[in-house]
């Protein structure tokens, strides 16, 4: 069997709207200090056919409660800083990997299908939203149901504070950087990937109502408010 990264701890799933799952586990930067903190995928279930969006490898139980809800078919990597478990997943799988064009790999991953801005995502009535300018490509998957949901992985993300996923060290430098604020445009990726202003502001042209990050908690029935103001309020350039 190929070599993958080890099984992190994780939750359990929850069903955030109908057929929509949310799970939260760890993420461990092996920097010095080594830095842990937490991190979410979202699993979408269309039929008995399963999307996982921002993937994390899940221990037996995990996968057992996984295959429950159905077959997995489309892997999504939104963001140039994750996709640590999608090479575990289309081994197990052999499901389809969706990204935004550009993206590099160190798995021996492909791209089958690309996500390209305002054209179908893997899921009926979801469509992708992808960024012009960051250094790194970025994309989110904008589905219509609901109101409008926005699953994002960097861009913008609601950590309201460290969970038990995160170490002392995390904690403190994430306060610091200004990690933990309401829908916020993400601090690491606006200093590292350089989105222009313009390019976050076209957010806003979408409708949406709620908004699940890659990090942090859902954010539901204000999300376009919350991110409206971050936006309106952010300096990105």
């Amino acid at each position: 069997m190929p070599q993958f990264p080890p099984q992190l701890p994780h939750g359990e799933f929850q069903e955030i709207f109908p057929d929509i799952f949310f799970l939260t586990g760890q993420i461990k930067v092996e920097s010095d200090p080594i830095s842990e903190f937490s991190r979410n995928m979202v699993v979408i279930r269309d039929g008995m056919d399963l999307t996982l969006v921002n993937s994390i490898r899940l221990n037996s139980a995990g996968l057992a409660a996984l295959d429950h809800l159905g077959t997995v078919k489309a892997i999504v990597r939104l963001g140039g800083f994750h996709g640590r478990d999608d090479a575990f997943y289309l081994n197990r799988y052999q499901a389809d990997l969706w990204t935004p064009e550009g993206m590099t790999f160190t798995r021996g991953e492909k791209t089958d299908q690309f996500l390209l801005d305002g054209q179908d995502g893997p899921i009926p009535g979801s469509s992708a939203f992808v960024f012009d300018t960051p250094e790194l490509p970025e994309a989110i998957l904008h589905l219509k149901c609901h109101g409008g949901i926005l699953i994002t992985c960097d861009s913008f993300q609601n950590m309201r504070g460290p969970d038990k996923y995160f170490n002392d060290h995390a904690a403190e430098s994430k306060a610091r950087l200004g990690f933990f604020k309401q829908a916020v445009i993400g601090p690491g990726w606006r200093k590292f990937a350089k989105p222009e202003t313009n390019d976050v502001e076209r957010v806003l042209e979408l409708q949406f109502n709620h908004f699940l990050s890659a990090h942090g908690e859902p954010l539901l029935h204000d999300a376009y408010r919350a991110v409206a103001l971050s936006v309106k309020g952010g300096d990105v350039s």
